[in-house]
């Protein structure tokens, strides 16, 4: 094995050997990569406030005092609105099992020839008293585990408080980390890494700060949009939608058809439903030609087909800490492929003519002489009439 072969294995190996640590501890990780986002949001204002003149310590002192101020504006904000919102919903479930009942397995029957009893709400009630008895057991069990793991409860407040901690410290070292990571990495790969960490950073910076504004101005539309058109739940429905749409058109379809649906149940016409459906066009339009363009831009380039399977995979792979970071991972890693395929279209493997294929060459001789063949039997013979 020659030098560059063991270097190479040894570099994958590291790799390797960081990747199984950050799979095998992504259940503790969970606070330090909110508190590592909290950070990185905050330190593009920490260094303006650091060229201002004022030291990191100072500069960062006041980020985070504005990020926690805001973040607590927020919540003291949206949990009253949500509270409501949840418990006008607990309290128009009736109706909306009602109207299920009446209009909608009717309909639905009707449109797809079933029969009669196939949405029968009796027999559905029947089913679950059935399986009451189960149900009952599958709740005790896991109360039965809540109640013998105290110290995962204890575990999770921990973390709550870690979140702050952390993201100070996080947000006031944040160069002096960055800096002790480039003097860390092997210098023959420095140049390489710190270019990708560059395009990672632009990336990350478009779609952290700009999708988080995204998230939040549809949230806002959606939720003043409906409360306009006059639904009960239309905040709720509008702040879930917003709070989805990272994930394309999943917060525009799980919104809409549930807003349709409570139009229907709280007013039965059809100009509420039209309402709805205006509410919901003009904030997608919204979304294409205004936010995404101006907040996001196009520096991402992830289809839709690819950030639902890097929210599916990253939520399998490492629960809710997956699916926080599958987008932000995705996207470097989208840097990552693209450095590849420059570099395989630069290599000699993709530049380097081979010789030609002598049974592609023979398949060609046979195609030609064949289509030679079918177009002399295939032409009239010439008899003198024609003339």
């Amino acid at each position: 094995m020659n030098h560059d072969s063991s270097r190479r294995w040894q570099l994958l190996a590291l790799v390797g050997v960081i990747a199984f640590l950050i799979w095998l501890l992504a259940p503790v990780l969970m606070p330090f990569a909110v508190a590592a986002m909290l950070a990185y949001l905050g330190d593009p204002l920490a260094d303006r406030l650091e060229n201002l003149g004022l030291k990191r310590m100072w500069a960062a002192t006041i980020v985070f005092v504005v990020l926690l101020l805001a973040v607590g504006g927020v919540l003291l904000l949206l949990i009253p609105l949500i509270a409501r919102q949840v418990e006008n919903l607990i309290d128009n479930l009736p109706h909306y099992g009602e109207w299920a009942r009446n209009v909608a397995w009717p309909w639905l029957r009707d449109r797809l020839h079933l029969a009669p009893d196939t949405f029968d709400s009796d027999r559905l009630l029947e089913a679950v008293k059935a399986h009451i008895g189960s149900i009952g057991s599958v709740t005790a069990t896991v109360l039965g585990r809540v109640s013998r793991s105290g110290i995962g409860i204890v575990m999770w407040l921990t973390n709550l408080v870690l979140i702050p901690v952390v993201s100070f410290y996080l947000l006031r070292d944040w160069d002096r980390l960055v800096a002790t990571i480039d003097r860390m990495l092997p210098r023959s790969v420095q140049p390489t890494i710190a270019h990708l960490a560059r395009e990672s950073d632009k990336i990350l910076g478009a779609f952290v700060r700009g999708q988080l504004l995204v998230m939040l101005a549809l949230g806002v539309f959606y939720g003043a949009g409906l409360g306009v058109v006059g639904l009960g739940v239309g905040p709720l429905i509008g702040m879930v939608a917003g709070l989805l749409s990272f994930v394309p058109y999943l917060g525009f379809i799980i919104g809409f058809v549930a807003a349709i649906v409570a139009a229907l149940v709280q007013y039965g016409d059809w100009a509420h439903v039209l309402a709805v459906c205006g509410v919901f066009a003009v904030g997608q339009l919204l979304e294409g030609y205004v936010l995404v363009p101006k907040l996001v831009g196009d520096k991402i380039g992830l289809h839709p087909v690819a950030v639902i399977f890097a929210v599916l995979a990253g939520g399998y792979l490492f629960g809710f800490l997956g699916v926080l970071l599958a987008l932000p991972a995705a996207s470097v890693i989208m840097v990552l492929l693209r450095y590849l395929l420059e570099r395989y279209r630069m290599s000699e493997l993709y530049n380097e003519a081979g010789p030609d294929d002598p049974v592609i060459a023979e398949v060609e001789v046979r195609v030609h002489d064949d289509a030679s063949v079918d177009a002399d039997t295939t032409t009239p013979p010439d008899d003198g009439t024609a003339a």
